[in-house]
C-alpha cells in the first residue's frame, strides 16, 4: 500500500481499465475507506451502492445520458468493473460535501491499492431529473436520499503521468 502523500500526488483520473475484476478484499478495503470518511456532525449519512460493471442499470444511465447529449461520445464509467454510487440524506445540508470527501477517500484508497479511479459528476442531471425515482429504486438508494456523486474503480489499462499543479497561483496565505 502506498504512502498517503504519494497516493495523493500520483492519483489522476483513469479512463481506461483492464477487464480484470476487483477481488473481494479490494472491494472491502475500498468500502471501508469510503465509510471511514469524516462527515459533518459525525452524521455518517452517506449511503454506498456498489455496482458491478456489467449490471444493466449502468447501461440505462448511459442511455439517459446520451438522450441528454451529455455523453460526449464516451461511456460515463469507461467500462470500469465497479462503480460506487454515493447518495446522501436530502434533508441534511452537508451531504454533498460529505459524499465528496468519501469519494476522495475511495479514489485515494484505489490509488493506494494500485487501482485507477474516476470521480463522476456528469450523471447528476440523469440521477436527479425526471427519472430520479426510477434510478433510486433500481440502485436501492434509501428513501429520502438523493444521488450525490459516483466513483468508477478498476485496474488501470496503462499508467498515466499525473498533472502538475502550480500551487503558487491557487493559494493565498494571509
Amino acid at each position: 500500500m502506498k504512502d498517503v502523500l504519494k497516493a495523493i500526488a500520483d492519483r489522476s483520473s483513469t479512463r481506461a481499465y483492464t477487464e480484470e475484476k476487483l477481488t473481494e478484499e479490494e472491494l472491502e478495503i475500498l468500502i471501508n475507506a469510503g465509510l471511514q470518511a469524516p462527515t459533518a456532525a459525525n452524521k455518517q449519512e452517506i449511503h454506498f451502492t456498489v455496482i458491478k460493471g456489467d449490471h444493466p442499470v449502468l447501461k440505462e444511465i448511459q442511455d439517459e445520458l446520451e438522450k441528454e447529449r451529455k455523453a460526449n461520445g464516451h461511456n460515463f464509467y469507461y467500462e470500469a468493473p465497479v462503480v460506487f454510487i454515493l447518495s446522501g440524506d436530502s434533508s441534511f445540508h452537508w451531504s454533498g460535501v460529505d459524499a465528496g470527501i468519501a469519494a476522495q477517500n475511495l479514489a485515494l484508497a484505489a490509488e493506494g491499492l494500485g487501482l485507477g479511479s474516476l470521480i463522476i459528476g456528469c450523471i447528476r442531471n440523469v440521477m436527479t431529473g425526471e427519472k430520479m425515482a426510477y434510478f433510486n429504486q433500481a440502485l436501492q438508494i434509501p428513501e429520502g436520499y438523493v444521488y450525490e456523486i459516483a466513483v468508477a474503480v478498476g485496474h488501470k489499462a496503462a499508467e498515466k503521468i499525473p498533472h502538475l499543479y502550480s500551487a503558487v497561483k491557487n493559494v493565498t496565505c494571509l
